[in-house]
């Protein structure tokens, strides 16, 4: 688990820094890049302070034996056994999956809102929407809580009733369509009505600037994302011929999974792209390739192989067409956040009541409405969905607010048009020249940029 964690590292930085950085404009490529870094910094320390807590503490004891308390089903008590001080270290691996976990899903964001926001704004943004949003939805889904089969009083119990205390029907989320993409592609969307377009948006281009680091980055997160799903699995039993017999067999159904279902979105958006516009572009395999690991994110543990590049190929093919709609309605999704991560995830998440099916694998999962099983997994999955979506844009939707009538959201329009590099961080990414415009030089002592004083400066 600590190889998976690593993997998922990776993914935020440099694997997403690089992805976002390539498709950013070239005067605000650093900026853009250190929203994914500023993610991890302030993410990692969030989670082990309270994030662990929030999300799991009902369910892993400390050393006195004591778990903390579920508020409503949820979130757990933040405040119990803050700081992991108290958990038991064998656990610290879990904590360390899961905290990476939580860096990207608020690094995605970032690319929905690229361009025009204050470094300062993203900083308080971060804590505090992984505090209402991310951490009470992972503990609803993985923890515990209202949406997850461990609870029979949880929503799945409610709509189709219970057996022994477990739902008769249960949610499937092997590895975050709802938690992370769901949940990201909503906050994006809602940052997106709420802070406004760049400015000349429609009106002027506002092309990638280095589709090398964006496939580069793309890579970066195609590998990283094995770390995602394939160690996400979850035993079954404790005994240790058991647990072996299901890591062997999962994983590898699940590697297999993601890989072809990346394969066929990748194929599919191209295809796509060739049929409208006459040409399959770099972007088009990176963005599919994202959209296809979306998918299949909450499905890969569900799905045989076959349904794995049929669930593939639709959602290369959607996510194709649904990045295209913000010039049609008018809003500013810079790096394709809500096409992509929110329409993937829904897609996935969706996909499973159509396409589940039990393997030598995964023998206890329900068949889907494709090899005739029951509506009723469609239902869950699409009331999981919806209540992920309407959480997440709940909960953004306040802080977003907050934000915006107290410190603000946006750079000055000068800053936005000269390029946010500069004006945020005090450095260009592309200072070929060696100088940084005619009224800027370097301190001694840091190299970074700042005003030149004197009449003649």
């Amino acid at each position: 688990m600590l190889v998976s964690a690593s993997l998922v590292l990776l993914m935020t930085a440099p694997g997403l820094a690089l992805f976002y950085g390539g498709m950013s404009r070239s005067k605000s490529v650093l900026n853009m890049m250190m929203m994914s870094f500023a993610a991890l910094g302030v993410v990692g320390i969030v989670y082990v302070l309270w994030g662990w807590n929030m999300s799991y503490g009902d369910s892993y004891a400390d050393a006195n034996g004591d778990t903390g308390k579920e508020i409503l089903g949820l979130f757990a008590n933040p405040f119990h056994n803050f700081g992991i001080s108290n958990l038991d270290p064998a656990n610290y691996v879990f904590v360390a999956f899961q905290l990476t976990f939580a860096v990207i899903t608020a690094a995605l964001i970032s690319g929905a809102i690229a361009d025009r926001v204050k470094f300062s704004a993203w900083l308080v943004f971060v804590p505090l929407w992984v505090t209402l949003s991310y951490f009470p939805l992972a503990h609803m889904v993985w923890g515990g809580g209202f949406l997850t089969w461990a609870d029979g009083d949880g929503l799945a119990g409610m709509l189709f009733g219970t057996t022994d205390g477990l739902p008769n029907v249960a949610p499937i989320d092997y590895a975050g369509g709802t938690v992370v993409h769901i949940n990201a592609g909503i906050a994006g969307l809602v940052l997106v009505l709420l802070i406004g377009k760049r400015l000349g948006f429609g009106k002027e281009p506002m092309k990638p600037h280095n589709l090398t680091l964006t496939m580069i980055g793309a890579g970066l997160l195609w590998f990283g994302w094995f770390g995602f799903n394939v160690g996400s699995i979850v035993f079954g039993s404790t005994e240790e011929e058991a647990m072996l017999t299901q890591f062997t067999t999962e994983t590898g159904l699940v590697w297999i999974n993601t890989t072809v279902a990346t394969c066929a979105a990748m194929l599919g958006w191209l295809l796509l792209e060739k049929i409208r516009d006459g040409k399959a572009t770099s972007l088009g395999a990176a963005s599919g390739i994202v959209a296809g690991l979306v998918a299949i994110t909450p499905a890969c543990g569900s799905l045989t192989p076959v349904g794995s590049i049929g669930l593939g190929l639709v959602a290369g093919m959607l996510c194709a067409m649904a990045v295209g709609l913000k010039y049609r309605f008018g809003y500013d999704d810079s790096l394709d956040v809500i096409g992509v991560h929110l329409v993937g995830g829904l897609v996935g998440t969706i996909g499973i009541g159509f396409l589940a099916a039990p393997t030598a694998a995964t023998e206890a999962i329900p068949e889907g409405l494709l090899y005739g099983g029951s509506w009723k997994l469609l239902a869950v999955q699409l009331a999981c969905a919806g209540f992920a979506i309407l959480w997440s844009a709940v909960a953004t939707l306040v802080i977003g607010l907050a934000i915006k009538y107290t410190m603000g959201w946006r750079v000055h329009d000068d800053h936005e048009v000269e390029g946010i590099d500069f004006n945020e961080h005090g450095e260009s990414a592309y200072d070929l020249a060696g100088t940084s415009g005619a009224r800027r030089g370097l301190t001694p002592s840091t190299g970074v940029l700042k005003e030149k004083e004197g009449a003649n400066a």
